[in-house]
């Protein structure tokens, strides 16, 4: 290789790394970039990503993504790649090399210090109010206002301080 060619491979590799370290929606282009991600300690949680995650991963349909989410959602734990394999009814040969950039943690569902989201758009007030900014005024104005399609939505619709709307994020689920 010419050094102007080791030179140019070393510019690109820091533009991808710039790009990696930058943008948390950028999506990996190659196994060789996703290698590089997690060198730099970029790693997806299983069981916490959303779609916008699974899709930085090369390969993965916005089909496998949203199967995935779903089923992290509704409860289900993913404990290890031969889980993501059945889920996807792939063959796990075929994910073994997006595992260094995946994350399998437990999260204890039972545990105290466990948040369990509730859904604005079917949440009783009690339920609404269990929430520690929620009051009881709170609670019907989100009743009375469904539906939301997300928080954002949510604050726009209820005018709701951004303080408050940090204080709902990881109580609500849409």
């Amino acid at each position: 290789m010419s050094l102007l060619n080791w030179l140019a491979k070393v510019a690109q590799t820091q533009t991808v790394k710039s790009r990696i370290l930058n943008d948390p929606y950028y999506r990996f282009q190659s196994i060789e970039e996703l290698q590089l991600a997690a060198s730099l300690g970029i790693q997806i949680d299983v069981n916490k990503a959303g779609v916008d995650d699974w899709l930085r991963l090369p390969g993965l349909s916005i089909h496998q993504a949203r199967t995935l989410t779903e089923l992290t959602q509704a409860g289900v734990h993913l404990h290890s790649l031969e889980d993501i394999a059945a889920a996807l009814n792939l063959p796990l040969q075929r994910l073994q090399p997006l595992l260094p950039a995946l994350l399998f943690c437990y999260y204890d569902q039972a545990s105290l210090h466990t948040i369990q989201p509730i859904d604005a758009n079917t949440a009783s007030v009690e339920a609404l109010t269990r929430i520690p900014p929620v009051d009881l005024y709170l609670a019907r104005l989100i009743m009375q206002n469904r539906p939301y399609r997300n928080l954002p939505h949510l604050q726009r619709k209820l005018s709701l301080s951004n303080e408050l709307t940090a204080q709902l994020m990881h109580y609500l689920k849409f």
